[in-house]
């Protein structure tokens, strides 16, 4: 469950299907931006004339506007990219593209300072430098506009900005985004404005309702209904990391956010009021379950450098569950629909499920259920109405929603239905 598997440009012809508006190259006189001084960064980057095979966008929110800028004596090539914009310390940086993190530095040191770099296959990767907080860790999964970081001027630099390299192994190739060739010296606004799918039973329902958290400037969560039109609502940002749960136990399951910044739950009842649970560390992954059967669901954390379930009682108590690798996807779901919910993880590298239960004797055992194409994001929720989960994936290229339907999801006879959910990207 290590090697890399995003999707890029060499897997499927369509890469990116988003607002062309948003991508479109401004001219502009270029103030005098903080920049890079490493005199002493180990070695020089070549610079290869290669075309990234990884569909890269913009490491930033979706819409926010930035000024790319180099120099002839841009350490480590003149390729590589600072950015800038009005009163940008502290700005989010999020992935601009889906991969593994291989570096995670939160050491200032000199030269890139704290920095993260991320592995997207085929020899290809990102390095992201000079930032005020580091928010992965190595060995974790990234999804494409994925918070990773916070614009800073740490290590050799002259004021905050965010100094961006796309590489070819050890050289430094020149920087293409939404599709087309950077021009230095422009101002771009980002088209990382990528739909997160998820799926749970919103209305009540016998089954399951899709549902896309869309990550633009102010995020939205659209339901896709059965025979009626999609219901989108308002709720968190873009940097935000989505969850489904039941938390006032009527049977249906609600809106909520995870703030890796401030490791703060927001969760929305169906009246519309909010409750907060701080919980976790800023780099864990938000879950959620019904972890004791009572009706009402709790949250908990993933935690990718320990591969860590930590499962939140209602009383603020806490399970430990050890299980996967740090770079596996954490699911939820009612594998023997007994009543309780249990734990999983999703390889993207080999599509491949792993399902945690625990019989009545207290024993675990674990169930391999290969399911979808590799770089595919794991949808989980009870297709068929029969209390058990199934198991389901969504691929980025297509936005097309393969869903499993089976006795339980451990069952080798199943069918597969397929919807269109969200944007393909």
């Amino acid at each position: 469950m290590t090697a890399p598997a995003p999707r890029t440009t060499g897997r499927r012809a369509l890469a990116v299907v988003v607002p062309v508006a948003l991508a479109t190259l401004m001219a502009t006189a270029v103030p005098s931006y903080a920049e890079d001084t490493e005199p002493d960064r180990k070695g020089k980057a070549s610079s290869s004339s290669k075309t990234p095979e990884t569909a890269f966008e913009m490491p930033f929110p979706c819409g926010e506007a930035w000024t790319g800028t180099t120099r002839a004596s841009h350490s480590p090539s003149p390729n590589s990219v600072d950015w800038n914009r009005t009163d940008d310390d502290g700005d989010p940086v999020v992935a601009a593209a889906p991969g593994v993190v291989t570096t995670a530095n939160t050491v200032d040191h000199g030269s890139y300072g704290k920095w993260v770099v991320l592995d997207h296959g085929n020899n290809e990767s990102s390095l992201y430098g000079h930032l005020s907080q580091v928010r992965v860790k190595v060995g974790q999964r990234v999804d494409q506009g994925q918070l990773i970081g916070n614009v800073g001027s740490t290590g050799n630099s002259t004021g905050p900005h965010l100094h961006f390299e796309e590489r070819d192994g050890s050289s430094d190739m020149w920087p293409w985004f939404h599709g087309s060739k950077f021009v230095f010296g422009t101002t771009q606004a980002s088209a990382n404005c990528v739909d997160v799918p998820l799926a749970a039973d919103i209305y009540g329902g016998p089954e399951a309702e899709p549902v896309i958290f869309a990550r633009t400037s102010t995020a939205t969560f659209t339901v896709k209904r059965l025979k009626k039109k999609p219901r989108t609502f308002t709720f968190g940002a873009g940097t935000d990391d989505p969850v489904l749960g039941d938390w006032d136990g009527d049977g249906r399951a609600n809106l909520g956010i995870r703030t890796p910044a401030t490791s703060t739950f927001t969760l929305r009842n169906a009246d519309g009021s909010t409750s907060t649970i701080v919980f976790g560390r800023k780099v864990d992954k938000p879950i959620a379950g019904d972890w004791d059967g009572d009706g009402t669901w709790e949250v908990g954390v993933f935690r990718p450098r320990t591969a860590t379930f930590i499962m939140r009682a209602a009383d603020g108590t806490t399970s430990r569950v050890s299980f996967g690798t740090p770079d596996d996807l954490a699911v939820t779901g009612d594998w023997n629909g007994d009543g309780e919910t249990d734990l999983g993880v999703y390889d993207q590298a080999t599509a491949t499920y792993t399902l945690r239960l625990v019989d009545s004797d207290g024993l675990e055992w674990f169930a391999t259920v290969p399911f979808g194409e590799v770089g595919n994001l794991p949808v989980v929720a009870d297709w068929d109405g029969n209390g058990k989960t199934d198991l389901g994936a969504w691929d980025p290229a297509t936005a097309v929603l393969s869903e499993r339907h089976a006795k339980a999801p451990t069952s080798a006879k199943a069918t597969v239905s397929q919807v269109k959910v969200g944007h393909p990207r």
